[in-house]
């Protein structure tokens, strides 16, 4: 019996190493898991302080934590990637993109310019060759070759 007192006397003790704990977690995950279960140990500390037994501090800090996981973390993490870059880049950049021929492209090898201002040596996927100043659209990449085919006309309206 005298052990339970001692754990209720010292419980603020335990609610703030576990926010602690919880805090430097978060700080290295960046994940909002470990802040929202740490604002349940706040919580519960703060259930200790107004003389709440330790079986109230438990339930009152978890359920703290669960709403606050399953209410605030989902769109606190939206507004944190809202701004993510989700354009491609690389080698992802460059499919798709226009250029013009430079040196004849067949299939053994040739040279374009594409839009971006860079000029790669070129092949064509198949046995036709593209003359010099003709638009091509890059279909893939392999390696430092851009293999092209031609662009077909656009259509204006």
């Amino acid at each position: 019996m005298e052990l339970l007192q001692n754990i209720e006397q010292w419980a603020w003790i335990a609610w703030l190493v576990l926010m602690l704990v919880f805090l430097v977690i978060e700080m290295l995950t960046l994940d909002l898991t470990f802040l929202m279960l740490a604002i349940g140990g706040l919580a519960g500390l703060g259930s200790d302080l107004l003389g709440a037994p330790l079986w109230l501090q438990v339930i009152v800090a978890a359920a703290v934590a669960a709403v606050l996981l399953l209410a605030l973390r989902p769109p606190l993490l939206r507004r944190l990637h809202r701004g993510s870059d989700t354009s491609p880049s690389n080698v992802e950049a460059l499919l798709g993109l226009d250029g013009r021929v430079l040196a004849t492209v067949s299939g053994v090898g040739g040279q374009v310019k594409l839009s971006n201002g860079d000029i790669w040596t070129a092949r064509t996927e198949s046995a036709e060759e593209i003359e010099p100043g003709s638009p091509v659209r890059v279909s893939r990449i392999d390696g430092a070759t851009a293999f092209v085919r031609p662009r077909p006309p656009e259509v204006t309206e």
